[in-house]
């Protein structure tokens, strides 16, 4: 018995007070954000190793490879590499990071907290949001900081203090929307620690269609820095072949400089909005390229990319005509900024407009600070768009043009219709009313239930105008002779259309002569009897009924 007591199933003992218990889903996560950093570690790595095993001449060994891919991974969240072999015997650091580069440690990232915050069953934990994002981040940064230890021994080492605030910079803002996308993107409440007003001004819908504005004139922008260098490299396309093929001999080689050129896509679309803009960009100490010159001479490196840089010298019309980029940008936030209401006034317009421009002003200063860095310690400290320069000339072209376009398109977007044979009258009077056209006359009707059949497709039916019957023209009836002598009663007008009849006319008769019937033989006169009545003759018309109705009365 004692046996069986012992070895019976234990029960759950109540948890002890001060002791806080394991949170499986809270280790996930930070297992989660650790194997994110290690998937963008092993993908550059295995690039890296596979360039170094194709190489003819490898300057290295393997754990070189593997140096360098953590000072890649690094470069990768904007931290500066510094680069101890150069001739002058100077460090230089290297800051320009490639964006396509950015793309990798962001969506893996963002996909650990997605799948952190998300549970798929019933009876899973669900951490709250705050709890997911503390348990990813930690993860990744350990590896981070793993990571910038082990880059210390290759040959391009990591800035420490770079690393130690772009590192985590691009791991708050990736988590951040990862958690946001896996609570289902709420778009508030606001936290109770900012002011009421502020908390009561962001509900307002003119912050969501200011931001969809300033977006879409950064796109506007981007897209046509694209356009900007697609149509450069095009007109160089002799010198950037040249220098594609002069850097190196080896498939293995080109093919290297092949993705960084790739890779590096982002950035020259960058600096062809910052060059579209006005302010350019720096090629150096004391040289800047912009649409109206650039003067100097710049100690490029050799690179397919640079060869399509514009001239040094004065600029040209075909350089000026860059400017038409931002002016199809300010035209897209006044557009995108005007909302589909009719309750909102021209003032509310105007001001989400400004604010979608203040937004592009922001979008395009961040691209330009993340797309700009160093190349080197003396000439190329200087490299690539200024930010505030860059957004502050968004900005001014974007509130220039995009406030103006916003009230017009609101105002002939609002407009009052307008039928034919309004004739300035009021739309609103009433038929009945003297002078007041009623709105059913105008045309209005017709037109706006046009509009609606075209915008529903077929779900409205196309409206078929009745047929109408030809007029039919009023028979004159000949007044009968009036005896000059009988006296002449007055007639009532109205009794007299009460007294109108009309007349049918069956057809389908014999219209032929009517039979005569043999006269009749007068019966001879009774002695004593009165005479009898003459009777007048009644005229007939043979083979038609004449049928007679009183019409109802006026």
């Amino acid at each position: 018995m004692t046996q069986v007591t012992e070895r019976g199933t234990r029960l759950p003992a109540a948890p002890r007070a001060g002791v806080r218990r394991r949170s499986p889903a809270a280790a996930a996560c930070v297992v989660g954000g650790a194997v994110a950093a290690g998937l963008g570690l092993g993908f550059l790595a295995v690039l890296v190793i596979v360039l170094w095993i194709s190489s003819p001449y490898p300057d290295s060994g393997p754990g070189g490879a593997l140096h360098l891919a953590a000072g890649l991974w690094l470069l990768a969240h904007g931290t500066e590499l510094v680069r101890y072999e150069t001739l002058s015997g100077v460090p230089a650091p290297v800051g320009v990071t490639p964006l396509l580069l950015v793309a990798l440690p962001v969506l893996l990232m963002r996909r650990a907290a997605r799948l952190g915050g998300a549970s798929d069953e019933d009876d899973e934990e669900v951490l709250p949001a705050s709890a997911v994002f503390s348990a990813v981040l930690c993860g990744y940064l350990a590896v981070g900081a793993l990571a910038t230890v082990y880059a210390a021994g290759g040959p391009m080492p990591a800035d420490p203090i770079s690393a130690a605030w772009h590192v985590p910079l691009v791991a708050v803002l990736a988590a951040a929307g990862g958690v946001w996308g896996a609570k289902g993107r709420p778009l508030g409440p606001l936290p109770n620690w900012l002011p009421g007003g502020v908390r009561r001004g962001f509900v307002r819908p003119r912050y969501a269609l200011a931001l969809r504005a300033g977006a879409g004139g950064a796109l506007v922008l981007l897209g046509g820095g694209a356009l900007l260098v697609g149509a450069s490299l095009a007109w160089h396309g002799a010198q950037v072949q040249a220098s594609f093929l002069s850097l190196t001999g080896v498939w293995s080689g080109r093919f290297a400089v092949l993705l960084l050129a790739l890779a590096l896509i982002p950035n020259a679309m960058v600096w062809g909005a910052a060059y579209a803009l006005g302010p350019g960009f720096a090629l150096g100490a004391g040289v800047t390229a912009t649409p109206f010159g650039s003067a100097g001479a710049p100690a490029l490196p050799r690179f397919p990319l640079l060869e399509a840089l514009p001239a040094a010298g004065p600029g040209t019309p075909l350089t000026w005509a860059a400017v038409g980029v931002p002016v199809v940008a300010g035209l897209a936030v006044g557009w995108f900024a005007v909302r589909r209401a009719r309750e909102v006034s021209y003032g509310e317009t105007a001001l989400t407009a400004a604010l979608g421009a203040v937004v592009c002003g922001l979008a395009m200063a961040g691209l330009a600070a993340a797309s700009a860095g160093p190349l080197g310690s003396r000439r190329l400290a200087e490299f690539g768009p200024v930010w505030w320069a860059t957004g502050a000339a968004a900005f001014a072209w974007t509130l220039v043009l995009a406030v103006p376009v916003a009230v017009g398109v609101h105002a002939w977007r609002y407009r009052p219709a307008a039928g034919p044979g309004a004739g300035g009258a009021d739309m609103d009077a009433d038929e009945d009313v003297p002078g007041g056209g009623g709105w059913h006359d105008s045309g209005v009707r017709e037109l706006r239930w046009e509009l609606m059949r075209k915008a529903s497709g077929t779900l409205v039916p196309e409206i078929v105008p009745e047929p109408v019957a030809p007029p039919v023209p009023p028979v004159e009836v000949a007044p009968a002779p009036v005896d000059p002598v009988a006296p002449v009663d007055r007639v009532d007008p109205v009794l007299a259309v009460r007294a109108r009849r009309a007349v049918t006319v069956v057809a389908g008769l014999d219209l032929g002569p009517a039979p005569v019937a043999p006269p009749v033989p007068d019966a001879p006169p009774v002695p004593g009897a009165p005479p009898a009545p003459a009777v007048p003759p009644v005229p007939s018309v043979a083979g038609v009924r004449v049928l007679a109705r009183r019409k109802p009365s006026a």
